[in-house]
This record gives structure tokens, C-alpha cells and sequence, in this order.
């Protein structure tokens, strides 16, 4: 069901030491910052990553969070970021689609108490 977990981060190599220190004694590797400077923590069955907020506000429980549920295909992406613009949410971020440069498929949300959601396909 989840592709990944992201939480936010207000100094990105300070989070990263402590959960490269966290993450390392689970057996994981040290986490791989990205041209936009978020930390990501990738693994077979998933992802955890840190961000500072896209909005500009301090992180804290929730800002800069996103939740990402697994797809099948990027049709099936359309169709739940459709619904949930249907339900009471609000679409953010960039439209849904591929992003070429990570070979993935995206699409964002707020639900209806603002928190922020994701629809993520990885690419073969």
C-alpha cells in the first residue's frame, strides 16, 4: 500500500547524521541527498526520506510529511488523484505525471485536513 514516508526536517544534515546513525544500526545504508536537498533512505520494499518543508514554514509533526501510496500504472495514479479531487481534496505539488529525471510516476493531494498524500509508480 505505502511507497514511501517522508517527514520533515528543518536542518537536512543534521537529520541525516541522526538517522544515518539510526537507519546504520538497522543494517541500512546512509542516506543519498538529492539535487533539491532532500535525504532519501531507499530499500527493496521501500522509502523513507526527510525534507525541509516545500512551504517555507519550520517542520514539525506533519509540516513537510507527505504519505505515498503504491500504484500500479499511472492510469490508476489519474484515477485516485480524480477521486480525491472528487472527495474534498486539493490538488498540489506539480500536476500528476512522470518525472523523467527520477523515472517515476507522482501525483500530490492535500486531503481534507490538509494533510499532504502522494500517488508514486516507479518506473521500469
Amino acid at each position: 500500500m505505502f511507497s514511501h514516508i517522508m517527514v520533515g526536517a528543518n536542518n537536512i544534515e543534521e537529520s541525516k547524521a541522526f538517522y544515518d546513525a539510526t537507519l546504520g544500526a538497522l543494517g541500512y545504508k546512509p542516506g543519498v541527498i538529492d539535487p533539491k536537498g532532500r535525504c532519501f533512505y531507499a530499500t527493496k520494499s521501500g522509502i523513507f526520506s526527510i525534507s525541509v518543508p516545500i512551504d517555507g514554514e519550520p517542520a514539525g509533526p506533519g509540516n513537510g510529511s507527505t504519505i505515498g501510496f503504491a500504484v500500479d500504472s499511472p492510469e490508476v495514479g489519474d484515477a485516485w488523484h480524480a477521486a480525491g479531487i472528487e472527495n474534498g481534496g486539493t490538488t498540489c505539488e506539480d500536476a500528476p505525471g512522470i518525472r523523467e529525471e527520477m523515472n517515476i510516476y507522482l501525483a500530490y493531494l492535500r486531503d481534507p485536513a490538509g494533510n499532504k498524500i502522494c500517488a508514486l509508480l516507479r518506473m521500469s
